[in-house]
């Protein structure tokens, strides 16, 4: 009995420690996942409550004419009742009950010109913050565009009319002003230390409903969406009337201006973009310097490399910006830029793809002396150009059509045949009007060469690396090149030149 009892005592004690050690675990585990989750999940408010007061709403009134008033009715109505109703509207000459005036048709009496008075319409609600605490405000272009009227609302409900600083188009950034002091200014942020994957939050008008705030993470860096600015792409909440708001990081420092979103619907789908807040400050700087912003060119147009075309002219990789066209009189023309180079570089930035060469040339200084790296006849060139400051584009010359004497038709070879090509020598009105010295005009272009997209007309200035002056040229650099793989010319059709590869029929 005494062993019975004090097992008995045993087994409880071991019970008692067990339900020990298991509260102890029970209590340890809900402290981990408590932990985990406070890791993994951010809290905003505090971001709110130190970001919210710099964040403001913009609404923008238009003044547009009225129509006409004062019992009058315009010529549009009275037609629209004269057509569903068969007689004049009420009060109308010839209406039934009205007084007797001028009849239909004849002249109307001089009354003297009043000026169309104006109204004003509310125009749109957008975003912005607070640059500085003196009153400077950053939004977007887009959201003053065409704005009679800009007034600025701040969370603590004042309200000013604000002043147009500048507006930039290209770059969707715009920078107004109100007449106040000691403002909330928000601060700036690093974009070069901003991560994909990172959590970022937004703070806006939607719809205009002030004071939203959305969260999301930052799902891309350098997204082309623009001519000039590589775009920040996240998946926060963003919709019609939170352009012009911040984009602010969990350090409470605004890294971007949200300013566009994908959308089939007109709403959020997940897909938003801001732009770079480096980008913005840039521009915004410039805009309160001069009200306007500077931008370089050289007066090339260009266009993307495909990967068959670097591995076909040695290359190696799809890099650079094909030059498709030289503007007369440019800085690139006055360089030596031609038709058909690959510009690799920027005063030694590597080009990796074509809009990369606008953003750099748009962001130099105009006078500036830059270096331009080009891949010609499978070697690499510096060439020197200074840069020009930024114009309206002007549409592409068109070559003559006057007639000229037809050029001798040189004997078409089997290598050329065996491409489905058959050219000529470049006739000498041809060659001053596209300002070539040489090339070979194609007459035919049939199997292989149409199929590359060939014309007759076009101009081939190079068989691979090869160039071509002449007929003679030509046969030659297409004896030499293996029939049994693609092979690469460089066309110029009118203004601009473009790679081909005619491939081997199959």
């Amino acid at each position: 009995m005494m062993f019975y009892a004090e097992g008995k005592k045993l087994r409880a004690s071991l019970f008692v420690c067990a339900l020990v050690v298991a509260a102890a675990t029970a209590s340890l585990l809900p402290v981990t996942s408590v932990q985990a989750q406070t890791r993994t999940l951010p809290d905003f408010t505090d971001l709110v409550d130190q970001v919210g007061p710099s964040v403001v709403n913009i609404r923008t009134i238009e003044k547009v004419a009225q129509r006409a008033g004062n019992g009058e009715m315009d010529e549009e109505m009275q037609e629209f009742f004269r057509r569903f109703f068969g007689q004049p509207p009420p009060g109308a000459p010839g209406a039934p009950g009205a007084t007797p005036g001028t009849p239909r048709g004849a002249p109307k009496p001089n009354r003297p010109q009043q000026p169309v008075p104006e109204e004003e319409r509310p125009r749109g609600v957008g975003s912005g913050f607070i640059l500085t605490a003196d009153g400077y405000v950053m939004t977007n272009a887009h959201v003053v565009e065409d704005a009679s009227e800009v007034m600025v609302t701040l969370p603590d409900k004042r309200e000013f009319k604000a002043k147009l600083i500048g507006a930039d188009k290209r770059s969707d950034v715009a920078v107004v002003k109100i007449e106040a002091t000691g403002l909330p200014a928000v601060k700036v942020g690093d974009i070069s230390k901003l991560r994909v994957g990172e959590w970022v939050m937004a703070i806006g008008s939607p719809f205009g409903l002030e004071n939203t705030v959305t969260a999301g993470i930052v799902s891309a860096k350098q997204r082309d969406t623009g001519e000039y600015l590589p775009f920040i792409q996240t998946d926060v909440a963003i919709n019609p009337g939170n352009s012009g708001g911040p984009l602010i990081n969990m350090r409470g420092e605004v890294v971007g201006i949200n300013s566009q979103i994908y959308s089939r619907s007109g709403g959020f789908m997940g897909i938003s973009f801001a732009i770079p807040i480096d980008e913005a400050i840039r521009v915004s700087d410039a805009l309160r310097t001069s009200g306007r912003v500077s931008r370089g060119r050289i007066g090339v147009q260009i266009d993307q490399v495909s990967k068959d075309v670097a591995e076909s002219i040695g290359l190696g990789k799809a890099q650079g910006a094909l030059v498709r066209s030289v503007e007369a009189g440019s800085p690139g023309e006055k360089a030596g830029v031609e038709p058909g180079d690959i510009i690799t570089k920027f005063d030694g930035k590597a080009i990796d793809k074509p809009s990369d060469l606008p953003r750099l040339v748009g962001n130099t200084k105009p006078g500036t002396k830059s270096t331009l790296t080009v891949f010609r006849r499978g070697s690499a060139k510096d060439l020197t150009v200074t840069i020009a400051e930024i114009e309206p584009d002007k549409p592409a010359k068109r070559v003559s059509d006057k007639e000229e004497p037809a050029p001798k038709v040189a004997p078409t070879s089997a290598a050329a045949k065996s491409l489905g090509l058959a050219v000529s020598e470049l006739g000498d009105a041809q060659k001053k009007e596209l300002k070539l010295k040489g090339g070979v005009k194609i007459d035919t272009a049939a199997e292989g060469a149409a199929r590359a997209g060939l014309k007759e007309g076009d101009v081939i200035l190079a068989v691979g690396n090869a160039e071509v002056g002449n007929v003679h040229e030509f046969e030659n650099a297409i004896g030499k090149a293996d029939k049994s793989k693609a092979v690469t010319v460089l066309v110029r059709r009118g203004e601009w030149a473009q790679y081909a590869l005619i491939r081997p029929a199959r």
